[in-house]
């Protein structure tokens, strides 16, 4: 029996219509889920918040073997859930593999949490004893994209629900499956007790509705800038906790001293991954005066030389973008991009919903491919004169996500890196990395800083509270 029946996925009715789950390589209709509607946030919250509470009391290794359990299960349902991720989502096989294996580790290192908030003893000026420990913050609430679904929500689902909370997960529609419905399977599957994560896969108001609930303390948003602020507020507003992974528009800075068969490659995987439809997607290419012409005619013959089609029934380095309105937004930066002067080098052209892997040359703070997140398989490459030079354009606009810089003297890259504010830095590498076991964040428009990854979750998840003990009753004046 497949893991993922339709007829009996979602066993809560909700409020908010049928959508049907469609392929964007075809056009075909995969299967039809219900929507939640902000109203269902209520009752949803309020399950999980009853349940909460029995789930914070279980101990640490139960918690800790459903976890591992459900790692086991990404392994031993791959064909069903790959084959998912690539219809649903527009993935390529190696991506939706590799979203499988960042989803099993992020179980095992969550399982690894449970039993880790601990305290501290502190001093006390009084005769008692008085200690810190970590306790669940009760329900969080996980509102996460269609880009890489299934590891955007999982990373904040398994680590919330290790240390004893229980989740509403509010997957985007267009990746209701992969990014929600396959998770709550999968966690059923591996013995998580009923009421204790609830999927509810919807549209903005369902998101506002989860954010303003009063029985969901923390919020974790991963998705665009203009999205996060309007959460940001909201949860303000509400005097709760807001986790928030947003966009990027992220440097690879490549020294003159780089090496440029080597180079290639890996620039290419940084703008043309996944059809650029990541948040650390290399979205600026800095490249010394040096080797700046070269760089661009070989970029444009990788991109030139990459296949674009359906990545379920072709082998192809590319898949199609999430739906038009994606398309519509990387086609309109691009054509105002050579409007302005840039030129186009390779790309710019699309069918259906399969755009080409696109490089511009001659570019500058004007260009709106350069200076905005595209969101698409579009490499921008400026040129710089020095190392001063490199460092300005890189740290120029309000993102901080990710960095790269390719130099044969590691040592000088550090030093760069430490010049540029980003929340992470790879030296001969590209922008786009995630490891489980890893910190992810990043500052200014990119979000809120790290958190994600051992420490980082455990602040994320949980509160510190302080508790005294005394053996007799505390005297006092009156």
């Amino acid at each position: 029996m497949p893991l993922l029946d339709p007829t009996t996925w979602q066993s809560r009715t909700l409020a908010g219509g049928e959508h049907a789950v469609t392929e964007p390589a075809t056009g075909e209709k995969l299967a039809t889920v219900t929507l939640a509607a902000p109203e269902d946030v209520t009752t949803a919250a309020r399950e999980a918040h009853a349940a909460h509470a029995a789930w914070a009391r279980t101990p640490h290794f139960v918690r800790a073997a459903v976890l591992r359990r459900a790692g086991d299960l990404f392994a031993t349902h791959a064909d069903e859930l790959r084959e998912w991720i690539v219809r649903e989502s527009g993935s390529i096989p190696g991506k939706a593999d590799f979203e499988l294996h960042v989803a099993a580790q992020e179980c095992y290192e969550a399982a690894a949490l449970a039993s880790r908030p601990t305290g501290q003893i502190l001093p006390s000026e009084a005769p008692r004893l008085s200690y810190t420990r970590r306790v669940p913050v009760g329900v969080v609430g996980v509102i996460a994209p269609f880009n890489a679904p299934l590891i955007l929500s999982i990373r904040s689902v398994a680590p919330a629900l290790a240390l004893g909370n229980a989740v509403v997960l509010k997957p985007d529609p267009r990746t209701a499956v992969c990014g929600g419905l396959a998770l709550a399977a999968v966690l059923a599957e591996a013995g998580l007790p009923e009421g204790l994560l609830h999927v509810l896969p919807g549209g903005a108001g369902t998101g506002g509705a989860l954010v303003a609930d009063p029985l969901v303390p923390v919020i974790s948003f991963t998705g665009s800038t203009a999205a996060g602020r309007v959460v940001g507020e909201a949860a303000g507003r509400f005097l709760k906790r807001a986790h928030l992974e947003l966009g990027g528009n992220s440097a690879l800075v490549v020294l003159e001293d780089a090496d440029i068969d080597a180079v290639i490659s890996t620039a290419a995987w940084g703008s043309f991954f996944h059809q650029g439809q990541i948040c650390m997607t290399t979205g600026r290419h800095l490249v010394h005066a040096s080797l700046y012409e070269e760089y661009v005619e070989r970029l444009a013959a990788k991109a030139d030389s990459l296949t674009v089609g359906d990545p379920h029934r072709e082998q192809v380095h590319l898949g199609p973008v999430i739906d038009s309105g994606q398309l519509a937004k990387i086609q309109g930066l691009v054509e105002a991009s050579t409007a302005r002067g840039a030129k186009l080098a390779a790309g710019g052209t699309h069918e259906k919903l399969f755009y080409r892997p696109t490089v511009l040359a001659g570019v500058d703070d004007t260009t709106p491919a350069y200076a905005e997140e595209v969101f698409g398989p579009v490499a921008p490459v400026r040129s710089f004169a020095d190392a001063d030079e490199a460092v300005a354009l890189a740290s120029a606009g309000p993102y901080g996500l990710s960095l790269g810089i390719v130099t044969r003297d590691t040592a000088r890259g550090l030093d760069l890196a430490e010049r540029i504010p980003t929340g992470i830095a790879h030296i001969n590498d590209q922008t786009v990395n995630d490891e489980a076991v890893a910190p992810f964040g990043g500052t200014g428009a990119s979000g809120t800083g790290a958190r994600f990854g051992g420490e980082a979750n455990l602040e994320a998840f949980t509160e510190v509270r302080w508790t005294t003990v005394r053996g007799d009753v505390a005297p006092y004046p009156f």
